[in-house]
């Protein structure tokens, strides 16, 4: 990049001092005070006597009187940008000061009217963008992209009707797209990618833009349908990936145009591949890019993929295709980047794939494949995954050859065959974890030999080591743990693997309930775990993960069953939910359900990790919450402890995360925590019955279902279990919890479960935050026997909500928005469901609020 533009700051400093030539209020002047405010590294020199039209970097109007373009891009310039410098160039109509250090802008930068091109990219600007940017009415191309916004896009961009180029990627842009938008009709390229934008597209958006090629909102939480898009019939790039859209069986998409990149990928869509098809005028070989993977499209991948002879990357990872052979490749000879993982294939790598001399990614992990590997031994090869199939076979040598120049392999987990390797013994445990090394020694004697001369002798003393290490650990574990009599979990049974002949039924016993697994044989009941689907873990394995679900590795007991925490094969750590009551789903449709909620993901959502069948019982098993859940901590339970048995010294007083007994003194201490989890809470539920097709109703929202994981982020857990069990908890579910039940319920004929009435539970948790109160059985001043509701209710009507600020958060945070929460929470619990808000507009009325971040 040319920097020479405008000479060191030292040499311009000098100059301002010695040439008194130079006039104030000139732009020469003006550009010289700015560069040497904003501290520019340039360390190149001018002759300081030539007009700042010479200036490399500057450009000026065919008179030379005036400045209408300054590029200082990559500069080093840093710090707020002062004001009367750039924005008394009062003709300027070409600003770049991308790649440098600005921290914020002027208010006067605004006064440009003149503008046509601003790119302030990739910078450290931080705040809201004001609605002045409306006084830009010339503007052609606006580039803020790699900055630090946040707050709402301003609704004044509807007066830039001459924008061809929006770029706001990689900023904190919060709220939906505002409808004025659809008023830049000259649009060209509009990237609002890597943002927190949420809600739905604008209505007629598809239609709004008819000069628009390029769109990319990928990484938000935007709602909507694909077929939004279908009417963008200049289009040449779209990237929608990373979102919540989604398709359902009643819709065909249908793109028109002259597309070449498509991205649908991580969002929902739902049904037969063949729903997304293309106009029957589009030229296939126009396709350059095409990636669908991390949605649930079933069916078997679309043919017309042979037309498109100019692909380079196709992915369609992470589907529910139909089991189906290797799709027919051989036409696409230009294919670089290769995923099929996890798309159902069966058969064989067929060996029209050697002729792919470009192909640089190959990734065909995860399914079903048999037979032999083909040789592949392209010089493009960078990475190749054929792991978690069925292939056999020795692995090629011309392919083992090529290994040292592919940066990153794995054929871990076949019942392949390795032959005279010479590969590390590290990359053998990483990369052919599962392969059978059946050769005699003889195939491969330096390999083997290497190994035996070297540590014949050191390997028995390592051994002995190592044992003795052991034994003495074990000895002070065994010590630590008596010392502290706590319930801090143990594997107390041995392995059931070794027990190959643990047989059942199985009856487990807690406080409230017993329940019974009626399983004969304990290694021949498999735990499917989702993401992993080939792991050989079965009922023996959560036997032994749970100590045989003994009450000291009990985490809680709710409406559903009781919950156990464990370590299953590999380390996974996990909490294991066995639903004690009896389901009205078959055995299938139960595990259809159970694997449909466990592709829901969302960061507000605990994690569903896998499911096992055990008899009658339906067992869920979820990733480990650390830091426990809301009801704990608001009740004086730190950070991380599960129950009060397990309040200690030793295990609250310092932790992983620095933080000291946050129950009481930490961070529940404070506003923005709290409002922290009631927004991620909010953002759960408004995913579950806005994001989902169909939505789901959670039906048992309270504060004991709000977890913090490791990282002190709010997941809501039991989502969608109630279908699991048909109408079998029906009932019960619908009494709720004592405390959260909404007034609908209390009526002798009770309604069904609606997206309102967790809208009312969730109102409840909301108020449970602000005041730091139980919803029944607390002490509410002014009244007795009431409910945290009722008081709540009747001090806002009073225009008295501050009365209920828990004192503990009353100073941490601006009193304006408690109380502000204590009026959604209001409207949350309102006795009729109609006039209760959507979890979507709770969302927002929650962002309004959001504490800001100290500068």
């Amino acid at each position: 990049m040319d920097i020479g533009f405008f000479g060191s700051v030292l040499i311009l400093s000098l100059f301002f001092k010695h040439f008194t030539c130079q006039l104030p209020n000139t732009d020469e002047f003006y550009v010289s005070d700015f560069l040497k405010k904003m501290g520019s590294n340039s360390s190149l020199s001018y002759n300081l006597s030539d007009s700042v039209c010479s200036w490399e970097g500057v450009h000026c109007d065919t008179k030379k009187a005036n400045v209408i373009g300054l590029k200082a891009s990559g500069l080093g310039l840093s710090g707020l940008m002062p004001e009367t410098t750039i924005a008394k160039l009062t003709q300027l109509q070409s600003l770049d000061l991308s790649n440098n250090k600005i921290t914020a802008l002027p208010s006067d930068l605004w006064s440009l009217g003149s503008l046509k091109r601003l790119n302030l990219s990739s910078n450290q600007i931080s705040g809201f963008l004001p609605s002045n940017i409306g006084n830009f009415g010339q503007l052609e191309v606006f580039d803020l992209s790699g900055n630090n916004f946040s707050g709402e896009i301003p609704a004044a961009i509807s007066s830039l009707a001459s924008l061809q180029v929006l770029k706001l990627a990689g900023n904190g842009f919060e709220w939906s797209i505002p409808t004025g938008i659809l008023n830049c009709q000259s649009l060209v390229s509009l990237d609002l990618s890597l943002n927190r934008l949420n809600g739905s597209l604008p209505d007629g958006f598809g239609a709004a833009f008819p000069k628009l090629k390029t769109l990319n909102l990928a990484r938000n939480e935007i709602y909507g349908h694909v077929s939004d898009f279908a009417e963008m019939k200049s289009l040449t790039s779209l990237n929608i990936s990373g979102n919540l859209f989604k398709g359902s069986n009643s819709i065909t998409v249908v793109f028109q145009g002259q597309l070449e990149v498509i991205d649908l990928s991580k969002n929902q869509l739902q049904g037969h591949i063949s729903q997304v098809q293309f106009d029957s005028t589009y030229n296939w070989s126009r396709l350059v890019y095409l990636d669908l993977s991390e949605n649930q499209l079933s069916g078997e991948i679309f043919l017309n993929l042979s037309q498109a002879d100019n692909l380079r990357h196709l992915n369609l990872a992470n589907n529910r295709f139909a089991r189906q052979e290797f799709p027919r490749i051989e036409t696409l000879l230009g294919l670089e980047y290769l995923n099929l993982s996890k798309t159902s294939l069966i058969g064989h790598i067929p060996g029209e794939i050697l002729q792919m001399s470009n192909l640089h990614a190959l990734d065909v992990s995860s399914n079903y494949l048999t037979r032999h590997i083909p040789s592949l031994a392209h010089k493009s090869l960078k990475i190749l995954d054929v792991s978690h199939n069925n292939l056999s076979g020795e692995i090629p040598i011309s392919l083992l050859e090529k290994l040292r120049g592919v940066e990153r392999y794995n054929f871990s987990y076949n019942n392949l065959t390795l032959c005279d390797s010479g590969l590390s013994l590290e990359t053998l445990e990483t990369s052919f974890y599962g392969s059978s090394n059946s050769c005699p020694i003889a195939a491969n004697p330096v390999f083997f030999k290497r190994r035996a001369t070297r540590h014949k002798g050191y390997t028995l003393a390592l051994a002995l080591t190592l044992s003795m290490v052991f034994l003495l650990a074990g000895l002070l574990f065994l010590a630590f743990g008596c010392r502290r009599n706590s319930r801090t979990w143990v594997v107390k049974q041995p392995s059931y693997k070794e027990e190959q002949n643990i047989s059942g039924p199985f009856s487990f016993q807690t406080d409230s309930t017993t329940w019974v697994a009626d399983v004969k044989q304990a290694t021949s009941v498999p735990v499917v775990i989702f993401e992993k689907p080939l792991l050989n873990i079965t009922f023996a394995d959560l036997l032994s993960a749970t100590s045989n679900f003994d009450q000291d590795t009990l985490l809680a007991e709710g409406k559903f069953g009781p919950v156990y925490r464990g370590f299953l094969p590999g380390g996974i750590h996990v909490a294991v939910k066995v639903l004690v009551h009896g389901s009205t789903l078959t055995d299938q449709e139960a595990a259809r359900e159970l694997e449909y909620l466990g592709r829901i993901k969302h960061p507000n959502l605990v994690p569903l990790t896998g499911c096992c069948l055990a008899g009658d019982q339906r067992i869920a098993i979820y990733d480990y919450m650390e830091n426990g859940n809301l009801q704990n901590l608001l009740h004086d339970l730190p950070l991380g402890v599960q129950a009060t048995e397990d309040w200690s010294t030793d295990t609250w007083e310092e932790n992983n995360n620095g933080i000291q007994n946050v129950g009481s003194e930490g961070l529940l201490t404070t506003w923005t925590f709290r409002h922290k989890i009631a927004l991620g809470t909010a953002r759960a539920l408004a995913f579950l019955h806005h994001g989902c097709s169909p939505s789901i109703i959670h039906r048992d929202v309270k504060a004991s279902s709000v977890y913090l994981d490791l990282n002190l982020e709010p997941r809501l857990s039991d989502f969608g279990l109630a279908k699991i069990f048909g109408t079998g908890l029906e009932d019960e579910i619908a009494r709720g919890t004592p405390g959260y039940v909404p007034p609908e319920f209390s009526q002798l004929e009770c309604d069904a479960p609606t997206p309102k009435s967790d809208v009312y539970c969730f109102g409840v948790v909301l108020l449970e935050l602000i005041t730091g109160k139980r919803p029944i059985g607390d002490d509410y001043p002014e009244e007795q026997e009431a409910s945290l509701v009722s008081w709540v209710r009747g001090l806002v009507r009073k225009n008295q909500g501050s009365k209920a600020i828990d004192p503990k958060i009353r100073d941490t945070g601006p009193e304006y928005q408690m109380e502000e929460a204590l009026k959604i929470g209001y409207l949350c619990t309102a006795d009729l469901p109609t006039k209760r808000p959507s979890m979507q507009q709770i969302v927002g009325l929650l962002k309004d609020i959001e504490p800001r971040a100290p500068q």
